[in-house]
């Protein structure tokens, strides 16, 4: 059970981060956390890292689905 609850959150995570990076919305770029990277880098490399980290998240949620035994 503890295999799919991951997967999810891997899963949901990545989504929400890919989706923000490629429609550029307002309230993901504006949130406290995201500031830090919107004001190192812009706002153009940080779509481009949250759309990586999105991608990476959701390729880590299929990896663990697939290569994790089941209980």
């Amino acid at each position: 059970m503890a295999k799919y609850f991951m997967t999810f959150i891997f899963a949901i995570a990545g989504i929400i981060a890919f989706l923000a990076a490629t429609f550029n919305w307002g309230w993901f770029f504006t949130a406290q956390n995201a500031q830090y990277v919107v004001k190192l880098y812009g706002r153009q490399k940080a779509r481009i890292i949250y759309g990586a980290l999105g991608l990476i998240l959701i390729s880590m949620s299929v990896y663990f689905y697939l290569n994790t035994p089941s209980s």
